[in-house]
This record gives structure tokens, sequence and C-alpha cells, in this order.
């Protein structure tokens, strides 16, 4: 015969209050870690998508060597660059023809590499020669030309170098810039126009009172040389500081 069941237990819940308090933590804790999963994830989808790139346009302000530069976040390239103080090199990316910093509205300028002539590479750093490029042009690099100059794009001369020069497949483009003022770069020409990188053509300049510039670029912008000179040194130039305001003036050597 079965045991008779007393009135408590017919009235017991069958969920007992202790169970029930330790589900509601549980679900709790699992709701939790969903938004946190969530907007860490969001967060991380960001960080990979800009892969070191940011669009901070907040002022940095660098001094290399004799030298104070202010330049916005978004256009240094490392983000352990991104900070105000004293550095030995700063490197920076800029969209071409605007003299732009990334955003995400440009992303694809930024990491398409069949593109390279979107962009602009600087790198700057205390000089350490007392001439720049167009400075070296007369005393060095003409001394290695082999006499046999070619017409180059939009007024420039191509000069090819000696087998003994040194500088292996390179050539130099010269010309005269509207101040009259040598030109000169250097060039490792691609086998074909796809083949073109950012980094074909490089030239360096002086800038300020003991700033060199080196700046890169693709050959496919070889026809725009004098723009591009004249809007680098426009851009540097007036990102200067002098007593605690950026200078609009450039002061070359």
């Amino acid at each position: 015969m079965a045991a008779a069941t007393t009135g408590n237990d017919e009235h017991a819940p069958l969920l007992s209050n202790r169970f029930l308090t330790r589900l509601t933590v549980g679900v709790a804790v699992l709701a939790s870690l969903t938004v946190a999963i969530s907007v860490g994830g969001r967060l991380l989808g960001e960080r990979i998508a800009l892969a070191g790139h940011t669009e901070n346009t907040e002022p940095v302000d660098i001094i290399i060597g004799q030298d104070q530069i202010r330049l916005p976040a978004n256009t240094i390239r490392f983000d352990d660059q991104r900070a105000t103080g004293r550095a030995e090199r700063m490197d920076l990316y800029l969209t071409w023809p605007e003299m732009n910093g990334y955003s995400n509205a440009e992303r694809a300028r930024f990491n398409d590499a069949t593109r390279p002539e979107g962009l602009i590479f600087l790198n700057l750093s205390q000089s350490t020669m007392s001439k720049d490029m167009s400075g070296r042009l007369e005393p060095i690099y003409s001394h290695l030309f082999d006499d046999r100059p070619e017409p180059g794009p939009a007024g420039l001369t191509l000069q090819r170098l000696k087998a003994n020069s040194g500088y292996g497949e390179e050539v130099f483009f010269t010309g005269i810039l509207p101040d009259g003022a040598d030109y000169a770069v250097r060039c490792m020409m691609p086998a074909d126009d796809a083949q073109s990188t950012s980094a074909d053509c490089q030239r360096d300049i002086h800038i300020g009172r003991d700033l060199s510039v080196l700046y890169r670029f693709s050959s496919r912008l070889l026809p725009q040389w004098q723009a591009m000179e004249a809007r680098v040194r426009d851009y540097l130039g007036r990102s200067l500081v002098e007593n605690g305001r950026v200078v609009s003036a450039i002061r070359n050597r």
C-alpha cells in the first residue's frame, strides 16, 4: 500500500527557490557573456578592418633633430609613432593628390596594392648630409651618368647610369623646377606598368632647419613630378612649428 502524502508535500513547489536563484544568476551571466562577446567581437572586427590605420585627426607634435612638426595622427603610418615627443624618424602616408591621411571612406586606396598611384609615402629624419638629392646632382650623380640621355615624361630627362656606378638597374630622371632649381629622382622602373609599386621612385629634400624628407611614389606619377614636389614642400612647410606656432613659410636648403 502506497504511503499517504502529507499536506505539505501536496503544496511544495516543483522548483525550489534555491534552484530558481541559481538559474536566474546563470541566465544573467550568459547574457553578460553574450553582450561582452558581441561588443568585443565588434571592436576586434573594427581593429582588424583598420589594420593599423586610424581615423583620428588629433595633432601630434614630433621633434626630430632641430625641427618640430605637427601632423594629424591619421597621416602617421605606425601606431607606435603616433605619440607627441622626440623621435628619430617619422613615417607618413598621404593620398595623392589630396594630401590627406587615412579615412574609412578612402580605405580601398590604402589597402589596394594594385593602385599605387593613389598614395605617396614620406620618411622624416634628421639630415645626415649637407645636400639633398638636387644638391648632389651636379657634384656626384652627373659623373655616374652614361652620357646617353633620353626624353622622359613631362619634360624630364632619363639618365641611365654607368655599369660600375653601383646603382644596379636604377635610373635617374632630371629636370628643372619652376624656380630654376635642379630636380632629380631615382627610380627602379618596372618591366611593365602593371608591376608598378609605391616604391618605384624616391627623392629626398631638405626643409626646416635640419629635416630630411624622403618621399616615395609610383612611377605612374612621374608625369606629375612638379605638382608632387610643390605639394610635398607646401604640406610639410605648413606643418613646421616655431615658438609653438605652425609656420607657413618653408626654409629650404
